[in-house]
């Protein structure tokens, strides 16, 4: 699959610190560690045999690679299979680029088999950290179950007039909060976010969380949360929103 003796010898690096600890922990080390995976093992795999390698899912058409990381009992990351540093990439947004988010919520499925059942949409939460609470140098999408309390919280978002920012605290941050209908989760939220955070700078600020605005996204709706380093009592993360042991799956 890598015949070049330094890939190699990179690779089994690589697997050899996600094997022993969280894929994102490893990142302290080397903030290149999940896309030497996808890049050196995971697209390799899928292009010359089919399988998947270290990753859960690759998908070589919709450009995204699927990892379970180890941190948590069901999390898995969203990663593009292209080199995207992270929020603040230019490539995220626009028409032509990819809809991660809407892969990301499909991508649920994996979630769920690791908990051998399924999530109402309001308990499941995908998340992206700013430039400045990330640990990794690709863009990456947490895929997991909510905290119980976060989701009680943004109960009173369920029925806001959709397309229009509210503020709240959630968690002890402030946010603003969007909710968007579906039938099916077509909007990008990088788009959305970028309307009046535009470029690089202001991007690279902010995080984003999208979770059911009740139990039947299709039809309560998806709620879409934006924090920022640059909003008084907000945050550059809404991970803590997003609960790695999934006790709510455990009631």
């Amino acid at each position: 699959m890598c015949s070049n003796p330094f890939v190699k010898t990179v690779l089994a690096a690589v697997v050899f610190a996600a094997a022993s600890t969280g894929c994102e922990t490893i990142a302290s080390a080397d903030p290149n560690a999940l896309w030497d995976i996808v890049h050196l093992d995971c697209v390799p795999a899928a292009q010359n045999t089919g399988k998947t390698g270290l990753c859960a899912n690759v998908n070589l058409t919709q450009h995204y690679a699927l990892l379970k990381d180890r941190n948590g009992v069901a999390q898995h990351l969203l990663i593009p299979t292209e080199r995207v540093t992270g929020i603040e990439s230019p490539l995220l947004l626009g028409p032509a680029a990819p809809n991660y988010w809407a892969d990301a919520w499909t991508a649920r499925s994996f979630v769920e088999a690791s908990l051998k059942k399924p999530l109402p949409d309001n308990l499941l939460g995908l998340e992206v950290n700013s430039k400045y609470r990330r640990s990794q140098e690709q863009l990456h999408i947490h895929i997991d179950c909510m905290h119980a309390d976060a989701s009680a919280e943004l109960e009173s978002h369920r029925s806001d007039p959709p397309g229009q920012w509210t503020w709240d605290t959630i968690g002890g941050s402030r946010y603003r909060i969007m909710r968007v209908t579906g039938p099916a989760f077509d909007v990008d939220p990088f788009d959305i976010v970028a309307r009046d955070r535009a470029g690089s700078d202001q991007m690279g600020m902010q995080t984003i969380l999208v979770t059911g605005a009740g139990p039947t996204a299709a039809n309560d709706g998806w709620l879409i949360l934006n924090s920022g380093t640059d909003v008084t009592g907000g945050s550059g993360s809404a991970e803590p929103l997003l609960d790695h042991a999934c006790a709510v799956a455990h009631r």
